[in-house]
């Protein structure tokens, strides 16, 4: 890991996905989660202000990144929420099958390597009836935007960690098996359009 990967990223990352907006979709899908919860990408623990505490009965975060595991550590600290960390990648999430009422991940989808693995890996852990809540950016309606994210993302991803502008999201969770149960769309405003088209919603297995 290089010196920007280890001491600046991790605060950019948690500097640009706690934006006001972003802040906003957050609010909106993550006092969804109840029961037991898998959060994918739980990052630096920007979404951990918004879970119900009456509604989830257990938070099970997984990451990549110790640096971030570390600054969502604090975080739950913070707000008295017992998370239990593992760190790890979401294309084999070290968990067995069926355990979780919900799967929980924001704004991860466009760093993931290889996100169809990840999207497969996250049906897997959900019990039968769990539900997926989802909240990311990704392709644009517009072909003008898309010209942009297309020229933009091969810089765009060396500067944030590997992230892709433009993820064809509910095609992605489709192939892996999911039915989208409710899905909104939108630019956020305040964001530049070629970064801040989005999808949100829930979805269960097949």
């Amino acid at each position: 890991m290089n010196f920007y990967d280890k001491y600046i990223l991790p605060s950019f990352l948690n500097c640009a996905c706690g934006s006001k907006p972003i802040k906003y979709q957050r609010s909106k899908v993550v006092p969804m989660a109840e029961g037991t919860v898998l959060e994918v990408g739980i990052g630096s623990g920007l979404n951990l202000p918004f879970y119900d505490p009456v509604k989830v009965s257990n938070i099970i975060g997984l990451d990549p990144s110790e640096e971030l595991n570390a600054m969502a550590k604090k975080v739950a600290e913070n707000k008295g929420l017992d998370v239990e960390f593992i760190l790890g990648d979401a294309e084999s999430i070290p968990l067995p099958d069926d355990q979780f009422d919900t799967v929980l991940i924001t704004y991860t989808m466009c760093t993931i390597p290889d996100v169809l693995s990840a999207n497969r890996e996250m049906r897997r852990v959900l019990k039968p009836g769990g539900k997926l809540i989802f909240c990311e950016h990704g392709l644009a309606p517009d072909a003008s935007v898309r010209k942009w994210q297309r020229r933009i993302d091969p810089y765009w991803g060396k500067i944030a960690g590997g992230c892709h502008l433009n993820r064809d999201i509910p095609a992605l969770l489709l192939a892996a098996g999911f039915e989208i149960q409710s899905m909104e769309q939108m630019y956020l405003p305040s964001t530049p359009r070629f970064g801040g088209y989005n999808y949100w919603g829930t979805a269960t297995a097949n």
